[in-house]
């Protein structure tokens, strides 16, 4: 069966990124997060298509985008710059910009960074850079929660992890994790395992978290300058997620200077997109007309 979407490559930011792209309309842009690739957003892609120009990026390093070979390639302010040059390379202005995970994280950082490319806003389980940084030098429940981050700072060992038994951590992390094991199909884990055992993916996937320890003192900077989001803001959070704490979402309010509002789903682990995916369609419409 023919997929409803269009696959292509853009050059931008200096990378080749490969896309999926449908619909016509305002720009929709959809990051996927950490160790997922473009196809994490299958359910919301059609959805959104009905009234948006949707594009799903691999984010760098993912699927069948370029892979530099660098720690400092997945630096924050690289990959929020990403967003900002690929919505150019689309002809656009300015886009919606959704993201879950890590596609949240640099939603995040598009926002701040780059204020001038971001319409609207949405973010799917993952806490607001400050907000996670102070989480980190004071919530001891979050630092134990975020123990990966740490193990992933390690040379070659979180490769191996990622990759051993054929990328079977995707059974433990995705199906294992999630409140509705039915959300995700045995073709579904076999594409995102395919994705992982791409060569030199699972390094690209685990220099995002290396980066992010190498330069704490961009979001220390953001911290200490104040900086507030001014794109209109939907953060939508699963209550039964393993790896973030609800509590990271308590008290966001003075990180904004327009309108911020949170939506909570209970019965729903950080898949949100996929566990709830009628739901979460349905947020994004409403949130972006």
């Amino acid at each position: 069966m023919s997929e409803p979407w269009q696959h292509r490559f853009v050059e931008a930011n200096g990378i080749r990124f490969h896309l999926v792209e449908m619909g016509e309309g305002p720009l929709v842009v959809l990051l996927h997060g950490f160790p997922q690739f473009w196809y994490a957003w299958r359910h919301q892609i059609p959805a959104l298509a009905k009234r948006f120009r949707v594009v799903a990026p691999d984010m760098r390093g993912y699927g069948d985008t370029s892979r530099p070979p660098a720690v400092s390639d997945y630096r924050i302010d690289v990959l929020a710059r990403d967003v900002k040059e690929l919505v150019r390379a689309l002809g656009a202005e300015r886009a919606h910009v959704v993201g879950h995970d890590w596609g949240g994280g640099v939603a995040w950082a598009t926002a701040l960074y780059h204020p001038e490319v971001v319409d609207r806003l949405a973010v799917l389980n993952c806490p607001h850079p400050v907000t996670f940084s102070k989480a980190l030098r004071s919530n001891l429940r979050q630092l134990f929660r975020s123990w990966y981050m740490f193990a992933f700072q390690i040379p070659r060992l979180p490769e191996w992890g990622l990759r051993r038994r054929g990328a079977a951590l995707v059974d433990d992390a995705f199906r294992g994790w999630a409140i509705r094991k039915e959300a995700f199909t045995d073709e579904d884990l076999a594409r995102f395992k395919a994705a992982i055992l791409k060569p030199g993916a699972a390094t690209a996937m685990v220099n995002y978290y290396r980066a992010a320890f190498r330069s704490v003192r961009l979001t220390r900077a953001l911290e200490k300058e104040g900086r507030k989001i001014a794109a209109p803001t939907l953060l939508i959070w699963a209550e039964n997620d393993r790896a973030l704490g609800k509590e990271l979402t308590h008290g966001m309010e003075p990180l904004f200077s327009s309108s911020f509002r949170i939506e909570y789903v209970p019965n729903c682990s950080h898949w949100v997109n996929e566990e709830q995916p009628e739901r979460v369609s349905v947020s994004l419409l409403e949130h972006f007309t």
